[in-house]
């Protein structure tokens, strides 16, 4: 294509197998230093640093020094957005880099998304809403309803501060092992921080896999149905 935007470079970026290990590591949410990327990545460090170097100019991480060392995120919820669609593409084509194990079970059924709640539990959440009506489609896209303001207000959700944002409120995002819609946007990352703060799951150290507790897990199972199998 001659005009408009060039793909090419953004694909290039995360085609490298070692780069796309780490864009994926940090899908968890987690700032990482460039040696703990190297160690995601399987790679020397000064590799890794050319390879960061790259993310970074390319506009899909942001690099931020506090102290003696320099940390890595993703640049924005829309390049964790765009890998998500990317893995539901590959998985849904076969492309499995490791055979599947105990683990995978485990993602599939409650992972981070970046800042939001991701994986059967994810996709669970935001069928209930919109069956609830909690949540509506409208010109502009997805949007939330009265009833969802009172539901999420009565949750301790601060929605006047969500929507102050410069964020979407609410917005679809394609989950990859279930090819189906989670909720993200600043209303699915106060849901998630509300679940962690309130000891509803915790983050399994190292993935991407949140853990619901006995009794998150009953107050999940209340306000949005069955939960995902452990």
């Amino acid at each position: 294509m001659k005009e408009g935007p060039d793909i090419s470079q953004v694909a290039t970026l995360i085609g490298d197998p070692a780069r796309a290990n780490m864009l994926t590591a940090l899908m968890a949410g987690k700032a990482l230093t460039a040696g703990e990327l190297a160690g995601e990545a399987g790679i020397t460090l000064p590799t890794a640093s050319g390879h960061l170097r790259k993310l970074e100019t390319g506009g899909l991480i942001l690099a931020r020094k506090q102290g003696r060392h320099k940390y890595f995120t993703l640049a924005g919820p829309e390049i964790a957005h765009l890998l998500e669609v990317l893995m539901g593409f590959a998985s849904a084509r076969g492309h499995l880099r490791t055979r599947t194990g105990p683990r995978d079970g485990a993602l599939r059924g409650a992972r981070v998304c970046y800042n939001h709640l991701a994986g059967e539990a994810g996709v669970q959440m935001f069928d209930a809403m919109m069956a609830r009506e909690y949540l509506g489609l409208a010109a502009q896209g997805l949007t939330v309803t009265d009833s969802g303001r009172r539901f999420v207000t009565d949750l301790g959700i601060d929605l006047d501060g969500l929507q102050a944002k410069r964020r979407p409120l609410c917005r679809e995002c394609l989950d990859w092992s279930e090819r189906r819609s989670h909720l993200a946007g600043s209303l699915g990352r106060g849901l998630f921080e509300l679940m962690l703060r309130e000891n509803w799951l915790e983050k399994t150290p190292g993935t991407r896999i949140v853990t619901f507790r006995p009794s998150g897990l009953k107050r999940f199972t209340d306000l949005f149905g069955p939960p995902p199998p452990l």
